[in-house]
């Protein structure tokens, strides 16, 4: 049961502690899209992210305003297209189409970002994974929204030093292509390493092959907040620390739940 006092700590956080959601991730499927014929590919990919994602923006609006809560961003995180565009992607220059058709897409349906522009060649690369890396300079050229990843290595499978090399390219390619805007292609580039099986967190963002077809991920944000608990236990002895880190955690994942 919420009780009066709960309803004021929350009301503080959001006042004086900066505690907001930091955004909605509505997690996506492609792989209901793959085809062959690089024109068809492109259609089911647009028409699958505009149709399931046409309310993500009206919906964290009404949420916002029915809980009073901040949501600071709305985006989107797709299967890996490396896998989704292996079939039609014959060059690096279809990928980058896609890439085209991905930042319309969000542009569509007015997210802040869209993620999923991702290989994952963590022990070997295939030919789809290395054309889509060597296409990232020119997508992050050609669009605004889109981010990229890349998984070049894991403690299990140790460290793919032909993905390292070809990303020093990419990276330095990106920067150069983008330094009318401050190179700003790099910084929705990631290269991760140790890369978990779902990711919705931007720019390294992509859906797993293991989630389900459409999901909703919340991140909520609430540095302030865990510094104001941690003073008002300060010179305290550990277990006090931990009950009273416990409690606030509790408090801030329960508004990620509520949103959600």
């Amino acid at each position: 049961m919420i009780n009066l006092n709960e309803v004021i700590q929350t009301n503080k956080m959001f006042e004086q502690e900066n505690l907001d959601v930091r955004t909605i991730t509505l997690g996506l499927s492609l792989l209901d899209c793959i085809d062959s014929d690089l024109e068809k590919l492109k259609a089911n990919i647009y028409n699958k992210i505009v149709t399931t994602a046409k309310d993500l923006l009206k919906v964290g609006k009404e949420i916002e305003k029915e809980y009073g809560i901040p949501i600071i961003n709305k985006r989107i995180s797709l299967t890996p297209i490396a896998l989704v565009g292996a079939a039609a992607c014959k060059t690096k220059e279809d990928f980058v189409e896609i890439a085209v058709v991905l930042d319309k897409a969000a542009k569509e349906v007015g997210v802040n970002f869209i993620g999923g522009f991702t290989a994952l060649p963590a022990k070997g690369m295939t030919k789809a994974e290395e054309l889509l890396i060597k296409a990232i300079p020119q997508a992050m050229a050609n669009t605004t929204n889109l981010c990229s990843s890349v998984n070049i290595s894991s403690s299990k499978t140790g460290i793919n030093m032909d993905a390292v090399k070809l990303m020093g390219t990419v990276i330095k390619e990106t920067a150069e292509l983008t330094k009318d805007s401050d190179s700003i292609g790099c910084s929705k580039l990631v290269v991760l390493c140790n890369a978990p099986d779902d990711n919705p967190f931007m720019a390294g963002a992509f859906h797993g092959v293991t989630e389900a077809d459409a999901v909703i991920n919340v991140g909520v944000s609430g540095p302030g907040v865990v510094n104001q608990a941690l003073n008002e236990v300060k010179g305290k002895d550990f277990t006090t620390l931990c009950e009273q880190i416990k409690k606030t955690a509790f408090k801030v994942t329960r508004l990620g739940q509520l949103v959600a």
